[in-house]
Order: C-alpha cells, then structure tokens, then sequence
C-alpha cells in the first residue's frame, strides 16, 4: 500500500489516497472525462482522506446523476469525484494526473466504453 498526496492546481483542495498497486488506469471516453483528459483509477471512500478545500469543491452531476464529480472552485480542477459500485460501495475517482509524483504515460491505461455505457 502507497500513500499519495494529490490535490488541484491552486492548492486549495489537498488530499491523500491509498493505492494499493498503481500499475494500471482507466481512460474514459464519455464527454465529460474525455474533455477533462483524465486518467483514473478507483478507491473505497476508507482510502481517502481529504486534507483541505472541502469548501472550495463545486459539484457537477450529469446523465444518470449517479457520479458526484467535483472541482475547485478557484482554478477549475477536477482531481477527484466521488460515487458507488454496482454493490453500493462508496468509493472515490482519483485523476491520476493531479497525484504529485505520477507519471500517467508510465501507466498502462484500459480503455472504457463510458460513451456507450
């Protein structure tokens, strides 16, 4: 398990995130993580621990309104978002590009057919 330290690009919202093996992400086709450009992968909500800006998140749901996709307010990043699995399990959406010290080019990336979902 790896700790990772992770936020938006003003500073403002901060957290940290337990992965357990990053060696994989998901890239995302539908039209919002597609015009975002995100790399993600998924964590239980009990991985992630938000250090500050709770109060500088904006929320944006679309489609089925299922997903709590969130971004700062102040410079418009969206690190993370929050929703649940089939089973109801909250858990959490990292954007792996905003993890200080990853390089999402190292990853190999999974396409998924979200557009279609």
């Amino acid at each position: 398990m790896t700790t990772y330290t992770g936020g938006c690009h003003c500073k403002k919202v901060q957290y940290e995130v337990d992965i357990e093996d990053l060696k994989g992400a998901i890239s995302c086709n539908c039209s919002l993580c597609s015009k975002r450009g995100w790399i993600l992968t998924f964590v239980p909500e009990s991985a992630f621990r938000l250090i500050s800006g709770e109060d500088a998140l904006t929320e944006y749901r679309f489609n089925k309104k299922h997903i709590q996709h969130l971004f700062c307010s102040t410079c418009g990043t969206a690190s993370f978002g929050r929703g649940a699995d089939q089973e109801g399990n909250v858990m959490v959406s990292i954007n792996l590009r905003c993890l200080d010290g990853i390089d999402p080019e190292t990853l190999q990336v999974t396409k998924y057919d979200g557009k279609n979902a």
